[in-house]
């Protein structure tokens, strides 16, 4: 998908505009995303250099691994992006973008450590750890 695609925090304080490929949703599995989130990640990849975000004063970063940060609303705690330390493209959650996304489903990762309270049924192709 090529075009320009906004969206926002829950509260509107922090917007992200992406101008350029988006990538397939990734669900993540991994404890840390259902922790913060509840459920799991759902974010859609896109080149650092075609995202601009408007209220970088309102986003918190949080090191749950020396590996990446992990973005969020300081207002009203949205989650907004993963970004690994050497990826030049950030994750973002899927969920902040205004419909239509034209977003796909693309595949399921972390699979091995998936909450025991649902199970997945979409048929996306499902990795027991990254898909990388």
């Amino acid at each position: 998908m090529t075009e320009k695609l906004s969206g926002k925090c829950l509260c509107g304080a922090v917007t992200i505009t992406v101008a350029g490929e988006l990538g397939p949703v990734g669900y993540c599995h991994c404890t840390q995303c259902r922790r913060q989130t509840g459920l799991y990640y759902a974010t859609t990849n896109a080149p650092v250099d075609s995202v601009s975000i408007t209220g970088q004063e309102n986003i918190s970063r949080y090191r749950a691994s020396s590996e990446a940060d992990r973005g969020f609303c300081r207002i009203c705690g949205s989650a907004l992006y993963w970004k690994g330390d050497r990826e030049n493209t950030i994750a973002l959650m899927a969920g902040l973008f205004d419909s239509p996304t034209g977003l796909t489903g693309g595949y399921h990762i972390y699979c091995a450590d998936k909450g025991d309270f649902y199970e997945i049924t979409d048929g996306l192709p499902q990795f027991a750890a990254s898909q990388s």
